[in-house]
């Protein structure tokens, strides 16, 4: 039976689709842009964007009694394939420790501008 998470601390989606789905003891997480989650607004900068978004996904992560040490494998969107490096120190904060299988994809574009999406699967 699959569970809808909704995260009061994340922003809500920008398309037909929930936060994440609990099927069982995994949790698929849709792609988080670094949207303020009070504001909706865009953060500014690839670095901040990441922040915010690992943050989002963080808030989702908990409303499913989970943490970023379930996070078995992630896929990061970049539109600048050069911010690479850049998002890896951020992104390297989140997940300390033995990092999770991680695919990273550049991409011609985000939604609503972003340069920066992140979306998960975690098992507790």
């Amino acid at each position: 039976m699959n569970k809808t998470i909704t995260a009061a601390n994340a922003p809500a989606a920008v398309g037909p689709y929930c936060h994440a789905k609990l099927a069982g003891n995994t949790l698929y997480i849709s792609g988080q842009l670094g949207l303020d989650p009070v504001t909706g607004a865009l953060a500014e900068g690839v670095e901040a964007q990441a922040k915010q978004a690992l943050e989002n996904l963080g808030a989702i992560l908990k409303t499913a009694g989970m943490d970023y040490c379930d996070v078995t494998k992630t896929t990061v969107f970049l539109t600048d394939i050069n911010d690479f490096a850049a998002i890896n120190a951020i992104y390297a904060q989140y997940f300390q420790g033995e990092a999770p299988a991680r695919s990273c994809v550049a991409v011609a574009a985000l939604p609503k501008g972003g340069a920066f999406e992140v979306e998960a699967v975690a098992v507790k």
